[in-house]
């Protein structure tokens, strides 16, 4: 069984009070788009984690079949919300792929390449890549699951399970920058939009 969590839970606190995932990118908000791309691959479920404004981006994923999990925790930071996603799936994935609702331009093909990856090899970490940087998603397999429990953002969360792991973490290359992108400011939002 192989999930993925999108983290939706965040403040846009960059984005001078605007939620972010409720952008509309090419008529569709930024949340729809990703957990559709999500969805549309060959991961087994989808859970988003929904903190601020939850309601907004539910509605934003009106009729999805996707899994809600709300982050009371959410103004803590990011690795609360992959730590009450990986609570809803701890006891029936494998692995679980990891991928902020802000990768706007995320498609399904760069999340099979991660998937396809992990089947092939079944390394213990698994980054989707462009031009040797790492991006997003991020695959996970059960064995780490009890150090991602312990994540914090004084130890700069996720990436410090993927630091510790570098040397049996495979990239891979998507042939493709919508892994790198996300949007964190309106400047970013202006690029992805173009």
């Amino acid at each position: 069984m192989l999930s993925l969590i999108v983290l939706a839970a965040g403040k846009s606190t960059r984005m001078r009070g605007e939620n972010k995932l409720l952008a509309k990118i090419g008529g569709k908000p930024m949340i729809r788009r990703v957990v559709e791309s999500a969805l549309a691959s060959m991961v087994d479920e989808v859970i988003v984690v929904v903190g601020w404004e939850a309601k907004k981006i539910m509605d934003a994923l009106n009729n999805l079949p996707c899994r809600f999990v709300v982050n009371k925790e959410f103004r803590t930071g990011q690795s609360s919300s992959v730590k009450v996603g990986l609570k809803e799936i701890r006891g029936s994935a494998d692995a679980v792929l990891v991928l902020p609702g802000d990768v706007a331009l995320i498609d399904a093909d760069s999340i099979n390449m991660v998937v396809n990856a992990y089947k092939n090899r079944k390394s213990p970490i698994v980054v989707a890549a462009h031009s040797g940087r790492s991006g997003h998603p991020v695959l996970l397999s059960k064995e780490l699951f009890n150090e991602i429990e312990r994540i914090d953002e004084a130890t700069f969360g996720l990436k410090s399970v993927v630091k510790r792991h570098e040397s049996g973490a495979q990239m891979v290359e998507t042939g493709s920058e919508r892994v790198l992108r996300d949007v964190d400011t309106p400047e970013d939002l202006k690029l992805v939009m173009q």
